[in-house]
């Protein structure tokens, strides 16, 4: 966590390609690293790291940064750092939500790029350095627009005159409308460029302002909701929505009173939000690294921040998948986990995502009518135990947990999905020795406030993350070290099964 700081921001042009190549010669790409910055609505403050720098390995040495990013339809970057003596670059976005959505496209559809299948994994998180989130604020990008030149200008004449400021990635030239397009590779370089060409004679009467990133979603609407917090991101080369928010999963980590401890606002109510309901999502988190003898309620005992959709714990394979209901908190305990680290009997485990999934209409209907993987009795008599629950539930589906608390003459019975539990609930209140007992569905514990990080002690960690290898930071200094291992893909059809979800709703007492 001690890597130096990382610019960021930017918004783009379409046009071709650049002839820069990983095999030129040009040093990485040198910034600035200031201090503490203001936060807003948009931007993760400055005090808080965030996982938005995405590591590309295995790049052809003909390739061009451009050719790389002609595939990065998710959001605005910050800044890209090639390295090409080792055949890797690191892609900086603003938001870790873009980061995340793009490192999900890449691993689960393969990204080739010039007939060679990148590798993929995760850099070092960082924050906005103070000078680039004012700047951001106020509608910076790493694309600077020029207007009214005249018709002497050519995209060689700007690349001479503008390379002072920085390595540039694209530039597009529309010499009919007498305006050009310049992205640089960092919007550091590209907030030089725009402070400093106004105060030089030649370019005086020129105009020059930012201009919309090329990598940044390329429908208006899509455009729009990236701006806008809590809005669905819709990814150009799907056709299902992915709902990230724009929030710093950071930020309330030290501060659990800051979380919301029911359901989210939009999912409550008479009038119900569908949006994280409805259409395929990335809510599905990959655990592996198990140690043998974990049992599935020690790898619950560790989820909090978000409702649990379905658990699926593979103990033979050392590995579970978990799916939330909200894709929002999957990409908020994603973020943390990687942070902080996420432990089991001493043992990190590793930490990736599975394939995007939708829930099934049973689910959403039993979510909006306040269903839980939790089933809760109430007004028990002392014939109720723990081993007599295991047993007559057990038909309903693969149970979690069972707790018994007698001094209150009530049980809980876990399952590990929404539609187990949907089953139990229909099926006992038909049985006559439960009519006496008030059936309902309790209170899913992982949907509790994250525990706070009084103080971020990292595990010891190997270079590279890649979407097989356990949550560590990558950074340039690090690629000396070692070289990135083949990104292999997480997902198999096992990774998610039938999709269920579940909304946290307090219609009694939690069973922990």
């Amino acid at each position: 966590m001690n890597g130096p700081p990382t610019p960021q921001f930017v918004q783009g042009s379409l046009g071709p390609s650049s002839p820069i190549t990983l095999a030129s010669t040009f040093p990485t790409p040198q910034f600035q690293s200031p201090g503490a910055y203001m936060p807003s609505p948009q931007l993760s403050p400055a005090s808080h790291q965030t996982a938005r720098t995405v590591y590309i390995g295995n790049i052809p040495t003909d390739t061009s940064i451009s050719d790389i990013l002609d595939h990065v339809r998710v959001g605005n970057i910050d800044s890209v750092r090639p390295f090409p003596d080792k055949n890797c670059a690191f892609i900086t976005f603003v938001e870790a939500s873009s980061a995340a959505q793009f490192y999900h496209e890449a691993t689960s559809k393969k990204l080739i790029v010039n007939g060679a299948e990148l590798r993929i994994g995760w850099g070092r998180p960082s924050s906005i350095p103070a000078n680039i989130h004012v700047a951001l604020q106020n509608g910076a990008s790493r694309n600077v627009f020029f207007g009214s030149l005249d018709d002497t200008v050519t995209e060689q004449y700007l690349r001479d005159n503008l390379m002072r400021f920085g390595h540039i990635e694209h530039i597009k030239l529309i010499k009919d409308k007498n305006i050009a397009f310049v992205h640089f590779l960092s919007t550091f370089n590209a907030i030089k460029c725009v402070t400093t060409l106004p105060t030089e004679p030649q370019w005086a009467s020129r105009r020059i302002n930012y201009g919309r990133d090329r990598c940044a979603p390329l429908s208006k609407s899509s455009s729009n909701m990236v701006l806008t917090q809590h809005h669905p991101i819709f990814s150009p080369s799907t056709a299902y929505p992915v709902r990230f928010p724009s929030y710093d999963p950071y930020a309330v980590a030290a501060t659990v009173e800051a979380y919301p401890t029911g359901a989210p606002a939009s999912l409550t109510g008479s009038s119900v939000d569908q949006a994280p309901l409805i259409g395929i999502a990335n809510r599905t988190i990959y655990l592996g690294n198990i140690h043998p003898d974990t049992t599935c309620e020690e790898i619950c005992n560790v989820i909090r921040g978000g409702i649990l959709s379905q658990i699926r714990y593979l103990q033979d394979k050392h590995i579970a998948f978990i799916t939330f209901v909200d894709p929002a908190l999957a990409l908020h305990f994603f973020n943390q986990s990687i942070y902080h680290g996420l432990i089991i009997k001493n043992r990190r485990l590793k930490i990736g995502w599975g394939k995007a999934s939708a829930l099934s209409p049973a689910v959403i209907s039993a979510v909006q009518n306040g269903g839980s993987r939790n089933v809760y009795l109430g007004n028990i008599d002392e014939t109720i135990t723990e081993e007599k629950l295991k047993q007559d539930f057990s038909d309903y589906g693969e149970i979690e947990l069972v707790n018994t608390l007698k001094e209150k003459n009530c049980a809980f019975v876990n399952f590990t999905s929404i539609a187990a539990a949907v089953r139990a609930i229909e099926g006992i209140r038909t049985k006559e020795e439960y009519k006496k007992y008030r059936i309902n569905y309790g209170k899913d514990r992982c949907g509790n406030p994250p525990r706070a990080h009084r103080s971020v002690q990292r595990m010891p960690e190997t270079p590279f993350m890649t979407s097989n290898a356990t949550s560590t930071d990558l950074d340039e200094s690090d690629i000396a070290k070692e070289s990135a291992t083949t990104n292999e893909n997480l997902i198999s059809d096992d990774s998610h099964g039938r999709v269920n979800g579940v909304l946290q709703t307090v219609l009694a007492p939690s069973g922990i």
